[in-house]
């Protein structure tokens, strides 16, 4: 077995003990964030309708196109979430980390996202 198959798997128990336990309502969706290699996405999902409310990524047409860290484009990324979020009327959240460890890319978009107004 590889390394990679290893880490993907040990990814995915984390996350489905996760979301076991966490659920979108329409009151208070969720917050997901999945992170690749080069960029992060973060997307409001209301679980009992199955939709997707609000999403931004660092792929965005809008997103600032200079030389940045990963972990600067995550907290653009927070911060832009939290507005689009307001914009539809969305204060609070349940925050689903998707299986990743809370440090570094999600750990700043997370506490963007916090500073820019929403709760959880």
């Amino acid at each position: 077995m590889s390394i990679k198959n290893t880490k993907l798997k040990r990814r995915q128990r984390i996350k489905m003990s996760i979301r076991k336990r966490l659920r979108g309502t329409t009151e208070r969706p969720r917050l997901t964030v999945y992170r690749s290699n080069a960029q992060i996405y973060a997307q409001i999902v209301d679980d009992t309708q199955g939709k997707t409310l609000v999403s931004a990524s660092s792929l965005q047409k809008d997103f600032p196109q200079e030389k940045m860290t990963k972990t600067q484009q995550a907290r653009i990324v927070g911060s832009e979430i939290a507005r689009k979020a307001q914009e539809v009327g969305i204060t609070t959240v349940v925050f689903d980390r998707n299986g990743f460890l809370y440090h570094g890319r999600v750990k700043a978009l997370a506490e963007a996202a916090r500073e820019n107004g929403l709760i959880f």
